[in-house]
């Protein structure tokens, strides 16, 4: 081989070589944001909003989650039920993992990640499942008979889930029940004497037409959720199992719904709007133009900043806390809209 030919493939492997180390390495803690354009998932260093990696993530990429340890997070692939997967990330390797097939639960679309395992609704077969990674089955399914389970939160010990289902216009309260011998469960028409084991129990509670986004209290005590077909607030209380009032917030097109982590505000992307109500109050404190449509809601764990997705506009509007002014645009890609927070352990 000529030397001259043997310099310049030593100078290509270096440069490879060099590339590799360069990657920059995975913040902690990150932020993940969804490209529904792109199919990818953007990892994003918080301290500067510089997007470090981007990892593809298969077809129409709805909403993700990050696991507790802050080295996976899980995407589901939505198609309004045309497709039946979720995808992991590597977020360490900065890599896809294989894809989890979850075959007849079509239309996988609300996640969460909660002790140790993947919670997941899918649409269309109005259906709520957990998936777990250490066995990499699915170890649980459960119906709702509700049209279009949506959005889902899971308490501490996946005793209790809480669900939205847009077309019935409905919020679902599941709780597992330990069921002993001979005991009759409150709440079982007539009393119904159960068999031994563990049973759920649903309680479907009328919340408003077509509300989808939804959060509960950090305190735990109540859920809230937003029509968008006439831009009012469900307010749920969770130990009653009660509609507990209506906020007429004027969030049309209401699309997610957040609260601060110190549960003083809660946030309503309402298509080109962003609502923010005083949750004591129950009153609209300020209302933000953020373009030409909105989606997803993600607030800063130290409630310093919170990034909603602007799918239409093409970018994450960056809201400041304190001012409660948008600060900045944050380009992750075309039409964003799920996002989570990671933290390495």
């Amino acid at each position: 081989m000529r030397p001259g030919l043997c310099r310049v493939l030593a100078a290509s492997v270096a440069a490879a070589a060099s590339c590799l180390v360069a990657q920059t390495p995975t913040p902690t803690p990150a932020l993940l944001v969804l490209s529904k354009t792109d199919h990818t998932l953007a990892i994003v260093d918080p301290s500067n909003l510089n997007v470090v990696a981007k990892v593809p993530v298969g077809n129409d990429p709805h909403e993700v989650a990050a696991s507790e340890d802050g080295k996976t997070a899980y995407v589901t692939n939505y198609g309004y039920g045309a497709y039946h997967t979720i995808s992991p990330v590597d977020l360490v390797a900065q890599k896809p993992l294989p894809v989890i097939d979850t075959g007849a639960l079509l239309g996988p679309h609300g996640i969460m990640y909660r002790d140790g395992e993947v919670w997941f609704t899918a649409e269309v077969a109005k259906a709520i499942a957990r998936y777990n990674p250490a066995t990499e089955k699915i170890d649980w399914i459960m119906g709702t008979g509700q049209n279009r389970t949506h959005m889902i939160y899971v308490f501490p010990g996946g005793r209790k889930v809480i669900t939205t289902n847009v077309n019935s216009g409905t919020m679902s309260i599941i709780d597992e029940y330990a069921v002993h011998q001979g005991e009759t469960l409150a709440g079982v028409p007539h009393g119904a004497i159960l068999p031994p084991g563990n049973d759920w129990l649903e309680t479907v509670i009328p919340v408003g037409v077509r509300d989808e986004g939804f959060d509960v209290s950090p305190d735990g005590t109540q859920a809230w959720t937003a029509s968008p077909a006439d831009g009012s607030v469900a307010v749920v209380d969770i130990a009653s199992k009660k509609l507990v009032d209506t906020i007429q917030a004027g969030a049309t097109g209401a699309n997610r719904l957040k609260f601060t982590p110190d549960g003083r505000l809660v946030f309503i992307s309402a298509g080109p709007k962003l609502a923010i109500i005083n949750a004591a109050t129950h009153r609209v404190l300020k209302t933000l133009d953020l373009g030409r449509g909105s989606g997803g809601i993600l607030i800063q764990p130290d409630g310093k900043r919170a990034f909603v997705a602007c799918g239409p506009s093409n970018y994450v509007a960056v809201i400041d806390m304190d001012s409660l002014e948008i600060t900045g645009h944050l380009d992750v890609g075309g039409n964003p809209d799920g996002m989570a927070w990671a933290v390495r352990r």
